[in-house]
């Protein structure tokens, strides 16, 4: 069974700003993820808000938040990278949760026909 090294590798470096390390690598990794997951978002919209989440928690000091937070972010980073998510969850995550109104829906009558199966309007 595969282990989590990005958060015990991290430890190891010991870097001075360990918030924007993190930040750094979920930056980087954001088009390769996108790839993987077939995700259509454009990477400036993608990193923007990734920059939401981070400014989010901005207003935390405590040093014992501050390394549970940075230690949940690395785990959710390699768990991503190793493909333990599913696609809803990462497009969730960027994009909130929406919820398809009756109006969105496409509804089919008991038999249709190739052309409105496929009619994307």
């Amino acid at each position: 069974m595969a282990t989590l090294q990005l958060a015990q590798k991290a430890r190891l470096l010991n870097p001075s700003n360990k918030v924007a390390t993190l930040y750094r690598a979920m930056t980087k990794e954001i088009p390769r993820v996108f790839t993987i997951y077939d995700i259509d978002i454009p990477v400036k919209e993608a990193r923007a808000k990734l920059r939401g989440h981070f400014r989010k928690n901005g207003h935390i000091k405590d040093e014992r938040v501050l390394g549970m937070l940075i230690e949940k972010g690395y785990m959710e980073l390699e768990e991503t990278l190793l493909q333990w998510k599913q696609r809803p969850h990462l497009i969730r995550a960027f994009e909130g949760y929406i919820a398809p109104s009756a109006g969105t829906r496409k509804f089919l009558g008991p038999n249709p026909t190739i052309e409105e199966q496929f009619n994307r309007e």
